[in-house]
């Protein structure tokens, strides 16, 4: 079984050199936000996640979550690790200072995020929730819901979740038939069944604040006609103190490929005379507002495939190092010697390395992006940063988790025949991924957003300066150094590919619809993979100028990885870009009856 240690250089070099901290340092609301003060965060978050909750990751997945008549039962350590996390104040890291919270920049959440979701998963999906049901009632609740609900979510003396899946529902959220009926005095009694509620219920906390999308009985059809409730689990008088059960009650929980650890409740509202919520926000709005929360969850399961392609690499890495097996290829009558020797073992850590580098690199500037369209002074620059927030956001949900599965499933593939044991843990991390495609829309709901609402809807505008900027990197590679030459030779490949795709979009989108969408995911891929070489070229351009200061190896380090990453990595950008436009006529031309 291995251990976890964040990989903290690499998120300083990332956070400082790529992400620019120093920018967001710089943003109104964090004048104390030094370099001093993020490298003690990020070391304790280190030692927390190592050290409490790295340590229940394996066995809280052997022992699941529990239910019954009385409601959930966390694995053995879960209540005693919440109790931990809270206490030390880690959910309120980035919650703004008004309901409690520390007010830290995202771009500080998002590292420290990565360390809870590399070390834990399934707890960290609790934490994740509550945050973005704080980001809902934050913008969009009234006075008197933020004061009865946030301090105590912010504090995580209380958690939060979000309801949309209804049984005949899933991801047609057009289909929900949970009601809501208005009583005259400012509340509603909920009617309904909502499935696959992550944290829906447990034992870790006195109060579960739940967001649940439900119609009120003169509402349209369709998605227009949704509103959004705040139903807590146990009512709150207004000394704040828990009044009685509210009609909510897990009813089952999931029995599932992965994350055994967290449950994943079904609900039933109001089986008892009706569950009390009040409405957030006006009528009909609750799947705009649920959106608010639902990108900081989108963005928040991206890391999750970040977090879990970074402990299967440290896995297999150690796995690799340990394993002794066979000599080494062209020496004859050596000794047997670890894994780690052998030229495909070194393909697989490498792919798995420098894919996580990538994702890294890519997200985190994502998350800084975020902090700057949120905070900066000027108004152009908060749009920018925001137009590129939601172009990426599609992709840091699709490409990050797509990726942990290819990345977790080569870790299972360096263990060899161990990698299919269970004691061996390897195979959790590759279970545990699988979700991560599916939690918050699936890859293709994220890739038919960024192809149609970001793409074509404005004529590429955004997409088409993100691939101008893409090309001033690749313009300041050294064509002549043998390292950073092959990187901008894969680079422009890449962009270009990006380019041909990108027209072809424009091109067909709203005369074919489904022409375009049969290629959404292939250009979701696409778009990550030469995203994250345009942050691979970046940092190997720092590392090559750091050399040239003096020898480190984690700079040595850095340049290899971005070569291979160009070697082995980018050059899937042209197939892909092939794919996108060409692969209509094979998925569309073929008639139902012959599938």
């Amino acid at each position: 079984m291995s251990n976890y240690t964040a990989p903290i250089r690499d998120m300083q070099f990332v956070m400082n050199e790529l992400a620019g901290f120093d920018k967001v340092a710089a943003l109104p609301g964090n004048d104390e936000v030094s370099s001093d003060l993020v490298d003690a965060i990020l070391e304790e978050a280190n030692k927390f996640a190592s050290g409490v909750l790295a340590p229940l990751n394996w066995s809280g997945d052997q022992e699941g979550a529990k239910w019954d008549q009385h409601g959930v039962t966390t694995a053995t350590g879960w209540k005693e690790a919440y109790r931990q996390f809270s206490e030390a104040g880690w959910t309120a890291l980035a919650c703004d200072p008004e309901f409690g919270g520390q007010g830290l920049p995202k771009l500080l959440s998002t590292a420290v995020m990565e360390m809870w979701k590399s070390a834990n998963m399934a707890f960290s999906l609790c934490p994740m929730l509550t945050t973005g049901a704080i980001e809902s009632l934050m913008l969009r609740g009234t006075d008197e819901q933020k004061a009865m609900y946030l301090p105590k979510m912010v504090s995580g003396e209380w958690t939060g979740t979000m309801n949309l899946t209804e049984p005949q529902a899933g991801s047609d959220l057009a289909a929900v038939r949970t009601k809501a009926e208005p009583q005259g005095d400012g509340t509603y009694r909920i009617f309904g069944q909502k499935i696959f509620i992550t944290y829906g219920d447990h034992d870790m906390t006195d109060n579960i604040i739940h967001l649940v999308l439900a119609r009120l009985p003169d509402a349209p059809e369709g998605v227009k006609g949704i509103s959004l409730f705040v139903v807590p689990k146990f009512m709150v008088n207004d000394d704040g103190s828990l009044g009685e059960r509210n009609d909510v009650h897990c009813v089952s929980i999931e029995h599932k490929l992965g994350i055994h650890a967290s449950p994943t409740c079904v609900l039933a509202f109001g089986d008892k005379g009706g569950a009390i919520g009040t409405l957030i926000g006006e009528p009909n709005r609750g799947l705009e507002y649920m959106f608010i929360m639902m990108n900081e969850a989108r963005f928040a399961v991206g890391m999750e495939g970040l977090a879990l392609s970074e402990r299967a690499y440290q896995h297999a890495l150690q796995y690799a190092k340990d394993r002794i097996q066979g000599t080494e290829a062209g020496v004859r009558g050596g000794p047997k010697v670890s894994i780690i020797h052998h030229a495909d073992v070194r393909r697989m850590l490498m792919s798995m390395k420098s894919q996580t580098e990538a994702m890294r690199a890519f997200a985190y500037v994502v998350g800084a992006a975020t902090d700057l369209a949120h905070h900066h002074e000027d108004q152009a620059v908060r749009a920018k940063n925001q137009a590129f927030v939601d172009l990426m956001i599609p992709v840091v949900k699709g490409w990050l988790t797509e990726n942990s599965i290819e990345i977790a499933s080569t870790g299972v593939q360096v263990h060899g025949g161990m990698g299919f044991i269970e004691e061996t843990g390897a195979a959790q991390h590759f279970r545990d991924a699988r979700i991560t495609t599916i939690y918050e829309g699936t890859t293709a709901i994220q890739a038919n957003d960024l192809i149609g609402r970001k793409i074509a809807r404005e004529n590429g505008a955004t997409i088409k300066a993100l691939i101008a900027e893409m090309r001033g990197v690749e313009a300041e590679l050294d064509a002549a150094d043998p390292a950073l030459g092959a990187i901008r030779k894969s680079l422009a490949s890449g962009i270009t590919a990006v380019e041909e795709a990108v027209a072809y979009i424009l091109a067909t989108y709203n005369g074919d619809v489904k022409a375009a969408s049969v290629g959404s995911v292939p250009f979701l891929k696409l778009l990550g993979i030469v995203a994250g070489g345009w942050q691979m070229a970046r940092a190997a351009s720092i590392a090559k100028r750091k050399l040239a200061e003096g020898d480190d190896g984690f700079y040595r380090a850095k340049l290899v990885t971005a070569r291979f990453y160009a070697d082995h990595v980018m050059s899937q950008a042209p197939g892909l870009a092939y794919a996108v436009v060409n692969g209509a006529a094979g998925a569309l031309e073929l008639p139902e009856e012959l599938f």
